[in-house]
C-alpha cells in the first residue's frame, strides 16, 4: 500500500488567535520574529468571533504545481507534501494566483515565493500550540477525527435539547 504522508489538521475552534504559531514558523525558517514570514496565517473573522489558523493544503492535484511555467514546484511523496525548488523557481508568482487557500506567498525582501513544508516533518506550529489547534497526523486519520468531532458536536446539542424540552 502506498504511504499517504501526513497532514496539517486544524481544529479552528479551538484556536485563541494567539498567533505563536505565525511567529514560530517565521523564526524557524527565516529566524526572524515577523509574522509576514509566516508559512500559517490566522485569519480573524470578526462577525463570528473565530480565528481560523490557514495553511498550504498540499494538494494531491495541487494548482500551484500545475500552473509552474518552469516546474519549480514537485511532490514530495515521502512526506506527502508540495515543495518548491527555489533554484529553479522565476518569481513569477503564477502559484501565489492560483492558490484557492492564499497558502502561497511571495517574500518581497528575498523576490521568492514561499509555502509550508511542514518543517521537514516536524511542524513547528503543531509543537508550539498550546491549545492543540494544529494537529499533524496521517491523512487517514482525518476522516476519522472529523467523524469523531461531528459525533461529540450531536451529542452535545442532543443534550443541550434535551435540557431546553425538561424546561418547558
Amino acid at each position: 500500500m502506498e504511504p499517504m504522508g501526513k497532514v496539517l489538521v486544524i481544529h479552528y475552534d479551538k484556536c485563541t488567535g494567539c498567533r505563536l504559531c505565525e511567529l514560530v514558523c517565521a523564526v524557524q525558517h527565516d529566524g526572524i520574529s515577523n509574522p509576514a514570514r509566516s508559512r500559517i496565517k490566522v485569519m480573524k473573522w470578526e462577525s463570528e468571533d473565530l480565528y481560523i489558523p490557514m495553511s498550504c493544503q498540499q494538494c494531491q492535484d495541487a494548482p500551484c504545481l500545475n500552473v509552474c511555467p518552469v516546474k519549480a514546484i514537485s511532490r514530495d511523496e515521502e512526506l506527502g507534501r508540495v515543495v518548491v525548488d527555489y533554484d529553479v523557481c522565476i518569481g513569477c508568482r503564477s502559484c501565489v494566483a492560483v492558490c484557492p487557500f492564499g497558502a502561497m506567498s511571495f517574500n518581497t525582501t528575498d523576490r521568492k515565493v514561499f509555502k509550508c513544508d511542514v518543517c521537514d516533518g516536524d511542524p513547528q506550529c503543531v509543537r508550539f500550540c498550546e491549545v492543540k489547534a494544529i494537529e499533524y497526523v496521517d491523512a487517514g486519520e482525518v476522516s476519522t477525527l472529523k467523524k469523531r468531532e461531528a459525533a461529540q458536536k450531536i451529542s452535545i446539542a442532543g443534550k443541550e435539547a434535551a435540557v431546553l424540552q425538561a424546561a418547558m
